[in-house]
């Protein structure tokens, strides 16, 4: 690969990264935990390990410090940094409480030794002369200080990964995204566990002045890129794909809410925002059931009975028509009958205030039904107004709509 190439590709990785540790910190400030905080530093570590090992940001490290080499160290920091938070991770998931202290203590210790080791025997190795940032692996193998900072080094990156795809694989969770999560950091390992692979057979010929092998340890680097990528998509896709169907469904509750809270009263919105999608999806959805639950409660006294029946009517009639048609569930019909209700409630009461102004209506007497589904429980309360929404204007809900406004007061 080319330096020019690998420019691209490291600072690319390095702004990804970047940003996911943006939105990871964003989230800490409205929910602080342990693994969100470590998952977030991790990003971080790892955004600064590819910065710094890109050639331009390599070379430019040399050429402020006065040694072509000197960017070598921060980057393999940064990378055991970057894993290691990941082990610590996988203790926070899986160690019982009892052991966690004693575990996170005793492999910081390690981490923190290594770290020193790296940073003494690095400062004390023979590193004059120009660098290949892609090759220093193999150019300096044969100083024995720099040879022992390479093992240092892959010895405390290989226990990290190892041992996290090892407590990655044994992790069983009930939830299917944390699951699948989790599986994908366990295989991100293998791909840095392959820098390693790759490494060290071309570092232990280059030691012994063969640098046949030297190819081979630049594409340990392609390995451990690949492997902080699938990292960073295993710790983040779970939550960015929640975070998608949030928004989805944030906006997909919107027509719903201009009916019963936007057509309404505006003072049930919680804010001016209250319209909009904003960053964070998560609070403003459960904002928006919260309204629209509140509108609904301040439609009530608008409510006439007859919709279910009338969406059950008309079913079996549909159902008549010939074989083979399929069947409407319960949970649908009473989303038709739920849409049909409110949208009459809505008018009437629109209606009334134009008939009544400047003062406010009063709902006529023979009023205030019961809406279907109302004895929803409370966490299911989501799942059913996304029903709601989506048959808002379906052609049954209209039909029902027209069926009972012909047996009650006129809108």
């Amino acid at each position: 690969m080319s330096e020019d190439a690998t420019n691209l590709i490291y600072m690319a990785i390095a702004v990804i990264e970047t940003t996911v540790a943006g939105w990871k910190f964003a989230a800490l400030r409205r929910d602080f935990t342990p693994t969100l905080f470590f998952i977030a530093s991790s990003n971080l570590w790892a955004a600064g390990a590819f910065a710094m090992a890109s050639p331009a940001a390599y070379r430019a490290i040399g050429d402020v410090t006065g040694h072509p080499s000197a960017a070598t160290l921060p980057v393999y920091i940064c990378i055991l940094f970057t894993f290691a938070h990941f082990h610590l991770i996988t203790m926070l998931w899986y160690t019982e409480q009892v052991r966690l202290r004693r575990h996170i203590i005793g492999w910081t210790g390690i981490y923190a030794s290594a770290t020193a080791a790296m940073v003494v025997l690095f400062t004390s190795a023979d590193l004059s002369g120009p660098a290949d940032p892609l090759r220093f692996n193999t150019e300096f193998a044969d100083d024995p200080a720099a040879l022992l900072f390479l093992a240092v080094f892959l010895g405390a990156l290989s226990s990290g990964t190892l041992f996290t795809f090892w407590r990655c694989r044994r992790l069983r969770l009930e939830n299917r995204g944390l699951q699948h999560a989790v599986k994908a950091l366990s295989i991100s390992m293998l791909f840095v566990f392959g820098y390693v692979v790759c490494s060290v057979p071309a570092i232990a010929l280059a030691a012994t002045g063969s640098h046949a092998l030297d190819t081979v340890g630049v594409l340990a680097s392609t390995s451990g890129s690949i492997g902080a990528l699938i990292s960073t998509y295993g710790l983040s896709g779970a939550a960015a794909s929640a975070w998608f169907g949030e928004r989805r469904d944030h906006r997909a509750l919107h027509p719903l809410w201009e009916v019963v809270v936007g057509g309404v009263d505006a003072h049930l919105a919680f804010s001016s925002d209250s319209r909009h999608t904003t960053w964070n999806v998560g609070f403003n959805l459960h904002r928006r059931v919260i309204e629209i639950l509140d509108g609904m409660r301040a439609l009530r006294p608008w409510v006439v009975s007859g919709f279910a029946e009338a969406v059950q009517d008309l079913e079996k009639q549909r159902l008549s028509t010939g074989s083979g048609v399929p069947v409407t569930s319960g949970e649908e019909l009473q989303a038709i009958a739920t849409a049909a209700a409110l949208r009459d409630a809505a008018e009437r009461l629109d209606n009334a205030r134009r008939e009544t102004l400047p003062h406010q209506p009063q709902a006529p007497a023979g009023l205030g039904a019961c809406l279907p589904g109302e004895n929803t429980a409370a966490a299911d309360e989501r799942i059913r107004l996304l029903r709601v929404a989506r048959v808002l204007y379906h052609p049954m809900t209209t039909e029902a709509l027209h069926r009972v406004r012909r047996q009650h007061v006129p809108v």
